[in-house]
């Protein structure tokens, strides 16, 4: 009985320490659009480090009172002074700095800001999205933009791209028709919805191949965009993702494939910018077992007019706990032109550096964006 005891000892400590791990980061973004903001006050052995708190609210709609505060540090610790935020958030409303405010579907709301969190360095929470610049697009490079959409906005992305794979003296051909990928904003500026799929046809000259088409598997992620860039801090990115088992016969996995994305980018300066991303993905095999595969990237791209850019890039599929897959490293590069601030063109072409790479692959799309 005593073994039993511990053993339900530990459990309850095992259930309660999950409930706090899970329940503060969906009180957060589920609940968090009511925001009340409350500015230490602090003693001269403790001002310089001017530590703000950012309280957040949420209603028991059981007894439709608000009955619990959520104490949230975040990494909102900041080195600027309390007034100076104030004045930021509050817009030279009497009485407000030093006190609590609530704010209700304040204009500047957690819901409103392009991003998730925000760097401590930085000497304002939240900024206003212009849905007046130019469209950025996950197209034609490897490596996804590190903004989201921006919520109520939808954009479509889609193209065309031929690969070439020579083995044994034989070449496999692979078209990729519509490629298109729905990006859609979702609650917040922050949170995008990604839902993408695609037909292929494969032929090949090997002796007895069998050309095959039909679509592909569906894939289905969230855009979560993190922070903005500050200095040398990057702006990032995340995407939870999957593949699911909806394609024909020839083009499916067979088994849902679960992953995650990690992008950040920094932007030098006018002309130059540079981008790299992180993925860990659920594959399946040849031989019909699963492994792990790690997706790297870095890209660098060039603004070389207001309508022309360009930009160079490298990426690297590597298998872990495979049976047949092999790593693959490619180079690709390409242009893009702005048709209008809500529509580009784009064009690509790569190289296969790996023995186990695609020979080559050339695309070309549009991206349209519906604000």
């Amino acid at each position: 009985m005593l073994i039993n005891q511990k053993k339900n000892q530990r459990n309850g400590y095992i259930k309660r320490l999950m409930g706090h791990i899970f329940r503060l980061p969906v009180i957060y973004i589920l609940i968090s659009q009511n925001i009340i903001v409350s500015f230490s006050e602090l003693d001269d052995s403790t001002a310089r480090t001017n530590t703000f708190y950012l309280y957040y609210v949420w209603e028991d709609y059981a007894l439709s009172n608000l009955s619990r505060y959520i104490w949230v540090n975040l990494i909102l610790t900041t080195s600027l002074s309390s007034p100076t935020f104030a004045e930021d958030v509050c817009h030279d409303q009497s009485g407000c700095a030093g006190t609590d405010l609530l704010f209700n579907d304040h204009p500047f709301s957690t819901r409103n800001s392009p991003t998730l969190f925000q760097w401590s360095v930085q000497n304002h929470i939240f900024e206003e999205r212009d849905l007046n610049a130019p469209l950025v697009t996950d197209r034609p490079d490897f490596t996804e933009a590190s903004s989201s959409v921006g919520l109520g906005v939808s954009q479509i992305e889609f193209g065309y791209t031929f690969v070439n794979t020579s083995s044994a003296g034989a070449e496999t051909q692979n078209h990729s028709f519509g490629e298109p990928l729905l990006r859609h904003g979702i609650y917040a500026d922050w949170l995008e919805l990604r839902i993408a799929g695609t037909h292929q046809e494969l032929r090949s000259t090997a002796a007895n191949a069998v050309n095959r088409s039909g679509l592909s598997d569906l894939y289905l992620g969230f855009k979560i965009a993190l922070t903005p860039q500050a200095g040398h801090l990057p702006e990032m990115a995340i995407i939870p993702q999957m593949n699911v088992p909806t394609g024909n016969a020839a083009f499916t996995s067979g088994n849902i494939e679960p992953g995650l994305n990690w992008i950040y980018t920094w932007e030098i300066n006018d002309f130059i910018s540079t981008a790299g991303s992180t993925q860990g993905n659920r594959r399946i095999d040849d031989t019909g077992s699963s492994y792990y595969e790690i997706a790297q990237s870095w890209t660098i791209a060039y603004s070389l007019t207001e309508e022309f850019g360009a930009y160079t890039e490298w990426y690297a599929l590597i298998p872990s706990g495979a049976d047949t897959a092999l790593t693959q490293h490619y180079l690709n590069g390409g242009f893009t032109y702005l048709l209008s601030d809500n529509i580009q063109f784009d064009i690509r072409a790569g190289l296969g550096l790996s023995n186990a790479s695609d020979d080559y692959f050339i695309g070309t799309g549009f991206s349209v964006r519906f604000p």
